[in-house]
């Protein structure tokens, strides 16, 4: 018999861009096509509960960014054939991939924006197509942090009028933007200079941030700022330590956060592929994660009186770079699964009427308020400013779709 609280929400998504992040490229693992990652998301169950839908990379070879019509409503056709929702969606900002540096010179935010349009155009249609109830869509600054040290500051304003410039797009699409916070992305490296990005770009309800477990972890550590360092000095992954710079974490970007990704990290950084190193994600039974996935998830879906925020309508998935063997196993998808639904039996809720169980009482799920704690010295150890990693050639970018035009209304 079940244990399971049965909430219907958060819904339950997986993510499809594992197949593609790190993939593809000389050197690295073949990419694995859509169809093989809605199979395997698909095929797993825990106890008679599934995953309710997917989230996905606007890019090849899953979709095309300048996809027609008539293809996305075939594409939408065979997810919705799986019994899944479509969630979030990521927009391919960066150059390689046919943006451009949020902070560049004109011609590549141009491209930054023209990439936020096309995606928000597939995201408004699969909406019409009725296949797509909730979701954003995810950016980032697509510039370096050692690009951005050039010129912190000056650099910083140049992303939030990027990012002015993609809300006013997603507007007027009825989408929402969201910035996923990671330690490779300038202007984002650390969770201090996220929460100022968020302030200059000032355009709350339209862009808001996207909180995956993993990544975060590394801003309480200051992997590529160690001046915003939350953990001590002497901090050795001690329980009470790491959930008190948790709460100082969630406490300064929870009021922004509109996606979220569940996720396991053991504090170390990978890279594969084109990608820049950036926090690894790690299979949720890994003995080297460093998280509590249930419990720190609800650092982020609950507020500082432990009381559900319900921010978002559902949550996804995210572990990239896996070697493909792991992720043609379905017991990894198993495992995944069982993890997501601990969440949502943990900090879920029901709606339309469901019949539900009490979640097992867990005083460690309550995110408390306190005080922050004092800002230590950076130990000496700790990785400082980013070295400058040459920009690896990208795949031919792919006929343009129609430019944006001239809008008729601009949000004040």
């Amino acid at each position: 018999m079940s244990t399971h609280t049965n909430h219907n929400y958060p819904k339950l998504h997986n993510a499809m861009w594992p197949g593609l992040v790190g993939k593809g490229s000389p050197g690295a693992e073949p990419c694995i096509d859509l169809d093989t990652m809605l199979d395997l998301t698909a095929q797993a169950s825990v106890d008679g509960v599934r995953f309710d839908g997917v989230d996905l990379f606007l890019y090849d070879p899953h979709i095309n960014i300048d996809i027609n019509d008539d293809d996305l409503k075939r594409v939408a056709d065979k997810i919705a054939s799986k019994g899944f929702a479509i969630g979030s969606v990521v927009a391919p900002v960066w150059p390689p991939t046919g943006g451009g540096s949020a902070m560049g010179n004109d011609e590549n935010r141009k491209k930054f924006v023209e990439s936020i349009w096309k995606a928000c155009r597939i995201a408004k249609k699969l909406r019409e197509l009725g296949v797509r109830p909730y979701g954003i869509v995810r950016i980032d600054s697509a510039s370096s942090p050692a690009d951005w040290y050039d010129n912190p500051e000056a650099n910083q304003r140049r992303i939030a009028e990027t990012f002015r410039r993609a809300a006013d797009v997603a507007e007027d699409h009825g989408e929402r933007l969201a910035a996923e916070g990671e330690i490779c992305w300038g202007g984002m490296h650390s969770w201090r200079r996220m929460v100022q990005l968020l302030e200059l770009t000032n355009r709350p309800g339209v862009v808001g941030f996207q909180a995956d477990m993993a990544h975060t972890l590394l801003y309480t550590l200051g992997y590529n700022a160690p001046e915003d360092r939350i953990v001590p000095d002497d901090f050795n992954w001690e329980p009470a330590a790491l959930d008190e710079s948790l709460r100082k974490l969630t406490a300064a970007l929870r009021p922004w956060t509109v996606d979220f990704h569940v996720a396991q990290n053991d504090a170390t950084v990978h890279g594969s592929g084109t990608h820049d190193k950036t926090g690894r994600h790690c299979l949720v039974r890994d003995p080297n994660g460093k998280l509590n996935i249930p419990k720190h998830a609800g650092f982020w879906l609950r507020d500082g009186n432990g009381r559900l925020t319900r921010s978002f309508r559902h949550i996804c998935w995210d572990g990239c770079m896996f070697p493909n063997a792991v992720m043609m196993q379905q017991q990894t998808w198993n495992n995944i699964l069982s993890a997501m639904i601990a969440v949502r039996d943990a900090h879920g809720w029901t709606e339309d009427g469901a019949a539900t169980r009490p979640a097992k009482k867990a005083e460690a799920i309550v995110v408390r308020k306190t005080r922050p704690a004092a800002k230590k010295k950076v130990p000496k150890k700790t990785a400082g400013r980013p070295a400058k990693k040459k920009k690896p050639a990208g795949k031919a970018r792919k006929s343009a779709a129609k430019k944006p035009g001239k809008r008729s209304k601009r949000r004040k």
